[in-house]
């Protein structure tokens, strides 16, 4: 594959794959723990930790798409984003090893977060250095 269409083919999949933190962060942000379960008997503190981690997974979607019109200049932003969705997904592994397994969506995101991002940080890289 050459450098330019490595480096499209990269943008679109950023693009896309944004759409999940974007769309569940705003979804909890508007509709808070309810968006992802049906109980409303939520403690107050409890719903607004969930909106407050909801806008940060909001801001981490949106600052993913800031980085594809430029994203082989754009390395620095792109490894804090990513950095702060490995460091969820070893929070979500703590969880499962903790807790137990979560539904289906849940280890979908979680393969997102530890193989498909740094995957992805991967590819920015060669990405930015053929174009340096």
């Amino acid at each position: 594959m050459t450098m330019p269409n490595s480096k499209r083919l990269l943008q679109a999949m950023v693009a896309v794959l944004a759409l999940v933190p974007v769309s569940a962060g705003l979804a909890g942000v508007l509709l808070g723990p309810s968006a992802f379960a049906p109980s409303g008997d939520w403690p107050v503190d409890l719903d607004s930790h969930f909106h407050y981690l909801s806008g940060i997974f909001l801001a981490i979607g949106l600052a993913f798409w800031a980085t594809v019109p430029a994203i082989e200049r754009k390395t620095t932003l792109f490894r804090l984003a990513a950095a702060a969705v490995v460091l969820g997904g070893a929070a979500r592994l703590l969880s499962l090893v903790v807790d137990g397994v979560p539904s289906p969506p849940h280890l979908v995101g979680l393969c997102l977060e530890l193989v498909v991002t740094p995957l992805l940080v991967v590819w920015q890289a060669r990405v930015a250095r053929a174009t340096d």
